[in-house]
């Protein structure tokens, strides 16, 4: 098993560590049906990274939609098949990156069955997000344990986000074109969280 799972980390540094060459972080195009997202990736997180970008040439994307969408929250995609028998990863939880509006983060399962927060190996969801008070963010990091510092208050006081979530999910990446798609989606009609229509996703690496 350790054996499998280094070889699996060293091809995966072989094969992408040309991106993290001058600090340049690789960028990914989302085209959807509603327009395209373009999102750069952080070195900052590079098993998240290279994952994700090895799934990207892979195609394993392909075909796949944005399935479950809450406006004002999140929109979450990345079910490939065959997802299931793929190994989670391990957290990559780094202070300064935190779910703030156009956020692209790791989906995973809950404390309960997931107590070291690895996760999911293909599913991820963009922060789509909303506006907090100040007094909400005290309220919210008393609930968690959590402490927002000043920069993550202003960004949610301003921009918005879903400061709920920091320190339980790996935030890997964020939106650079295409937040107003991800608005669009977000409004798409839906029954419950499910879209009505199929927003369909297909993936390139473009820089």
């Amino acid at each position: 098993m350790l054996k499998s799972f280094i070889s699996f980390a060293l091809s995966l540094f072989a094969f992408f560590a040309v991106t993290a060459q001058n600090g340049k972080e690789p960028v990914v195009q989302i085209s959807t049906n509603y327009g395209i997202i373009k999102v750069k990736l952080y070195n900052e997180t590079p098993v998240h990274r290279d994952n994700f970008l090895k799934l990207v040439k892979e195609g394993k994307y392909e075909g796949t939609d944005f399935y479950r969408v809450i406006n004002t929250f999140m929109i979450q995609g990345g079910e490939v098949k065959g997802g299931g028998k793929m190994k989670t990863l391990p957290a990559e939880i780094v202070p300064g990156k935190y779910h703030k509006r156009g956020a692209l983060a790791a989906a995973r399962e809950d404390d309960l069955v997931n107590p070291e927060k690895e996760s999911s190996p293909s599913e991820f969801y963009i922060v789509v997000g909303k506006v907090y008070e100040y007094d909400m963010m005290d309220r919210i990091g008393d609930r968690m344990g959590y402490k927002f510092n000043q920069e993550q208050k202003k960004e949610y006081s301003t921009t918005g986000g879903a400061p709920h979530l920091d320190g339980g999910y790996t935030v890997f990446g964020e939106v650079i074109e295409g937040m107003d798609v991800v608005d669009k989606i977000a409004a798409a009609p839906v029954n419950g969280e499910t879209p009505l229509e199929i927003i369909s996703v297909k993936m390139k690496v473009v820089e």
